[in-house]
């Protein structure tokens, strides 16, 4: 099929195609459907906000993973408005602050979403509640809009489409641009990679207003002519019912989903479906292997943002733990964030232990022309990414002698141990290796003296109880741990923290440090066994820290 240039012309190309394009568990439509019922939308839109001046009028999402949610996309990019995608674990200012601050002039969102309006300030924002009678009452009369009636203007590739919110936990979130035309390229090369045709169904899960969902999941279907099947929230216990019910072939995953999803039971029909393919991001080999063994399904791990800066794609001869290479287009090095110098290349010891990380991992950055649209109404936040000409990605990575990078976390997770630099995701994939955890986060907290401690949580497979013996005597026996990175606290959780978008909530973790109410085993000394960190314990690291006035913020237990 001939590439499109923008969004519209992806969304125009489904009128008069009677196959099922979008699905969820209550709605089937066919992708011309789902063009008719984006004109319609587009109409209203046109006659909701007249053009302003200074481009394309933007209209915030607050909804689940409805079937309205990619109709209106489709009827933004048709109209040639942009979409602010709007999280809903924000609440009170700051969901109000991210409404205003991307100039939403018209929120679509549901019922069970309004509580979170309530009382805010929201002035010139016209809200619509699809789930109700008023809502089809007004769509109804623009029910024969074809695709290309009502535009606020022109349609070109440069047209700003998506205002996509970072999952940051700390700060205002950013919204990274991305233009119709990036959107409908980055959709097209998908598909060609992983081969998707028009018999494809794309299995929804991961919310829509993240990148993810819709520049890897939704925007590839579209651009393939696939379906899509969408679930309101990812559910790891639906997720199996879902893809044989849906027929689905392809999804994404971002974060720890992937680990909920090995929690659940085994079953017999665990090979029962017609999945062929799982593209996300930090599965971690052990993850990814275990997947494939239980479920008959490949994991492809790539590297990407809203943003666009840098691409990693992943090639058949990749090696085990690696990502990929850098993608045709951009010039990826590792540096070091504060030098600005080039890594030295990753050198391993016989059992793949990274013998050299002090000197190997440092930010991946992209010296050559990036995709990057810049941020809406954050010149700052542009100018911490565009540096020395140079895109800074706030990754860390490594790479080795034959041009493979390997992801090592993000440049907040780094640890300071000893002096030695250390990086969470590294320690993670070793620590996930231990067959009682379900789930594994490591972060820093402070230690007393200089420097950060290594602390992990663990959520733990159900009926599974934590052994510090036997947990010392897995960390023994791992090779590519090196002397720093075993855990001194470790805290056992029913299950761990997650973000909007299914990534560990790490500044919710360190935030609470050791004084939390879950049970936590410390080591004492270098080299002790693992036991309780009971209160009298407590007590004697609170005088420690202040003997060395280091006055971390921990909250009391």
């Amino acid at each position: 099929m001939r590439g499109a240039d923008t969004v519209a012309e992806l969304v125009r190309r489904q009128w008069g195609d009677h196959r099922i394009g979008l699905r969820d568990e209550h709605h089937a439509l066919t992708h011309h459907q789902v063009a008719a019922g984006a004109a319609a939308r587009a109409a209203l839109l046109v006659d909701l906000m007249p053009p302003l001046p200074g481009g394309e009028p933007h209209l915030g999402i607050l909804l689940d993973n409805t079937p309205e949610y990619p109709l209106w996309l489709s009827a933004a990019a048709l109209a040639g408005a942009a979409v602010a995608g709007i999280n809903p674990t924000r609440r009170g200012a700051e969901l109000a602050r991210d409404i205003r601050h991307t100039a939403c002039r018209v929120l679509v969102t549901q019922r069970a979403r309004l509580p979170l309006l309530d009382g805010l300030p929201l002035p010139g924002v016209r809200i619509l509640v699809t789930d109700t009678d008023a809502y089809r009452e007004l769509l109804a009369p623009y029910g024969s809009a074809r695709p290309g009636d009502a535009r606020l203007g022109p349609v070109r590739p440069d047209s700003r489409f998506l205002l996509s919110f970072t999952s940051g936990s700390t700060g205002a979130p950013k919204a990274a641009l991305c233009s119709q035309g990036r959107l409908a390229a980055a959709g097209a090369s998908l598909a060609a990679h992983f081969s998707v045709g028009q018999d494809d169904v794309h299995y929804v899960c991961m919310p829509m207003f993240h990148g993810n969902a819709v520049i890897a999941d939704w925007a590839p279907a579209l651009a393939a002519g696939a379906g899509v099947a969408l679930r309101a929230r990812f559910s790891a216990s639906r997720f199996l019912s879902d893809v044989r019910g849906f027929e689905a072939t392809y999804f994404t995953y971002v974060g720890r989903a992937v680990q909920y999803l090995l929690a659940t039971p085994p079953t017999p029909e665990d090979h029962a479906h017609r999945l062929r393919l799982g593209f996300g991001t930090e599965a971690g080999a052990v993850d990814a292997a275990r997947f494939r063994e239980r479920f008959g399904v490949p994991l492809v791990e790539g590297y990407g943002s809203s943003e666009g800066g840098a691409s990693i794609q992943r090639t058949p001869d990749t090696p085990t733990g690696a990502v990929g290479r850098a993608a045709p287009a951009d010039d990826l090095v590792v540096v070091d964030s504060e030098t600005g110098r080039e890594c030295e290349a990753a050198r391993f010891s016989p059992v793949g232990r990274l013998l050299n990380a002090a000197e190997a991992v440092g930010e991946l950055v992209n010296r050559g022309r990036s995709a990057f649209e810049g941020y809406w109404r954050n010149p700052e936040a542009e100018a911490a990414r565009l540096r020395d000409g140079w895109y800074w990605t706030g990754d860390l990575f490594y790479r080795d002698a034959d041009g493979y990078l390997y992801f090592a976390g993000r440049t907040d997770d780094r640890l300071r141990v000893d002096s030695e630099n250390l990086a969470a995701a590294m320690i993670e994939h070793v620590l996930a290796r231990w067959d009682p955890a379900a789930g594994v986060a490591v972060y820093a907290i402070p230690d007393p003296v200089a420097g950060d401690q290594v602390m992990a949580a663990l959520a733990l497979r159900e009926g599974a109880v934590f052994d510090p013996v036997e947990f010392a005597t897995f960390l023994a026996a791992q090779q590519d741990l090196g002397t720093k990175m075993p855990p001194r606290f470790v805290r056992v959780m029913p299950e761990l923290p997650l973000t909007a978008t299914n990534k560990i909530h790490r500044v919710a973790l360190r935030r609470e440090s050791f004084l939390c109410e879950d049970p936590v085993w410390w080591c004492p000394a270098p080299g002790a066994p693992y036991e309780p960190l009971t209160p009298a314990a407590v007590a004697k690291l609170r005088a420690e820290y202040a003997r060395h006035d280091r006055k971390p913020k921990f909250t009391d237990r």
